[in-house]
């Protein structure tokens, strides 16, 4: 089996929750001419899921994590979620983060699961993938606090312009999703504009947040492409630039096992 050559990269993605089978929707990516997809672990379940589908897919690799909702797990999962973290294919921490937007984890609990994370992806030399909602003060404290890996991806980024400033300012990248393309998101474009071209990656977060004209509608990374026109769009940029570009960051993220 041949590795997959260069294309659309989906950096986000949870292929263990879509409908109808991972292995479908991977093909379906990958007649879409995506080729490469980062599949997100968000407890020690999902985790070890990710890294399975990365075992099996050429074009798939994982990451190893707890999400803000699944943070009370820190305690009960960690000694099993650290080896896991050092399997070949696993190429990030987390996603991890805070979420008070919904707080199913208490939020002390949540700044905890956040620091060990920090710590993991900086000891085992990982991209650190941040889920931050309603709560961006909190995420840049502890960022602030713990200094941001050297790799730093901010997944699902949903600021404006000062939003994006201050996590560029930390030597961090922007990760896009289909959001962009809904109606309400000005500020969010906004936010697209500002980003360096060799700062910004493009995700589904698969199965949710279909882009438009898919919206309401399950999620897969086959879809990438529809995210990355609409970034180029607003960029002014033609969509395979925009392409190869955020592919090259994903590159540059997710090394050095991501080739």
């Amino acid at each position: 089996m041949s590795e997959p050559r260069l294309g659309w990269v989906d950096s986000h993605c949870h292929l263990q929750a879509i409908d109808g089978g991972a292995d479908a929707a991977i093909g379906r990516a990958r007649d879409a001419g995506v080729s490469h997809m980062v599949c997100v672990g968000t407890d020690l379940e999902t985790s070890m899921q990710a890294v399975q589908l990365a075992g099996r897919h050429l074009e798939v690799f994982g990451t190893v994590g707890l999400h803000p909702h699944d943070a009370s797990k820190l305690s009960a999962e960690w000694g099993r979620l650290e080896p896991l973290a050092q399997s070949d294919r696993v190429v990030a921490i987390g996603e991890a983060g805070f979420d008070l937007y919904y707080e199913h984890s208490p939020r002390d609990e949540q700044e905890s699961a956040f620091r060990w994370q920090i710590h993991l992806a900086k000891r085992l030399d990982l991209a650190l993938v941040i889920h931050t909602r309603a709560a961006w003060d909190e995420t840049f404290r502890v960022l602030d606090d713990e200094g941001a890996p050297e790799r730093t991806v901010f997944h699902c980024f949903t600021g404006g312009p000062d939003e994006a400033r201050r996590a560029l300012d930390l030597g961090a990248s922007l990760s896009f999703s289909g959001i962009v393309t809904f109606k309400n998101a000005d500020e969010l474009r906004a936010a697209v504009a500002m980003t360096p071209l060799d700062r910004l990656l493009i995700e589904t977060d698969a199965p949710y947040l279909a882009p438009e004209p898919h919206r309401g509608r399950p999620n897969e990374p086959a879809l990438v492409s529809v995210v990355g026109t609409a970034v180029a769009a607003v960029k002014g940029i033609p969509a395979e630039v925009l392409a190869g570009a955020s592919a090259a960051n994903a590159l540059a993220s997710f090394r050095p096992k991501f080739s």
